[in-house]
């Protein structure tokens, strides 16, 4: 199903059919390198991780991760949406894109506009990101779309930088001064 279209992108709902391109995505070294491994090896693993963190989450939330295709050839390059997660409060906003299409503002384009669709169609009331301190194209995008850096935060033992929709509180520190 469809959820929007952007001068150049269409986004819509992964089905099991797109098994082979999520298990491209998900093995791509960016994905590796600043979402983590998900370990998805195999088609098998592939269409497993569509049903169940892709389509079943459509089904409980009314929203999810999103596949990304060029309206010009509809080939799939990435992925963008909305992921709830138990230990936060709001929806998180997420996006890949596979290596050969980077840098070419697909994710700007597409994050504007998912943020658009989360906000005046799904009436979210506030989203999240979280992206780490090395992922500077990560936190640029955020920025770029309306999103403020709040805070760092841990997770799984790890450490984040916390961006949300409403603005930080003016005892906060800047990102700029984190750097």
């Amino acid at each position: 199903m469809k959820i929007l279209e952007t001068e150049r992108l269409i986004i819509e709902e992964a089905n099991l059919s797109d098994a082979p391109f999520f298990l491209r995505l998900l093995n791509s070294p960016n994905w590796i390198e600043f979402i983590g491994d998900r370990n998805i090896k195999s088609l098998e693993d592939a269409t497993k991780y569509v049903q169940e963190s892709l389509i079943d989450n459509y089904r409980k939330n009314g929203y999810g991760f999103y596949k990304m295709n060029l309206r010009e050839t509809n080939q799939a390059i990435g992925a963008i949406g909305f992921l709830k997660r138990d230990y936060l409060e709001f929806p998180d906003i997420g996006y890949a894109i596979l290596p050969n299409h980077e840098g070419k503002r697909y994710i700007s384009e597409a994050a504007k506009a998912i943020l658009e669709y989360g906000q005046d169609k799904l009436y979210l009331k506030e989203i999240v990101a979280f992206t780490t301190e090395e992922n500077l194209a990560s936190q640029k995008i955020l920025s770029k779309i309306g999103l403020h850096f709040i805070d760092k935060r841990a997770l799984d033992g790890e450490e984040f930088l916390y961006f949300s929709t409403k603005q930080p509180s003016s005892n906060k520190l800047k990102l700029d001064k984190i750097h």
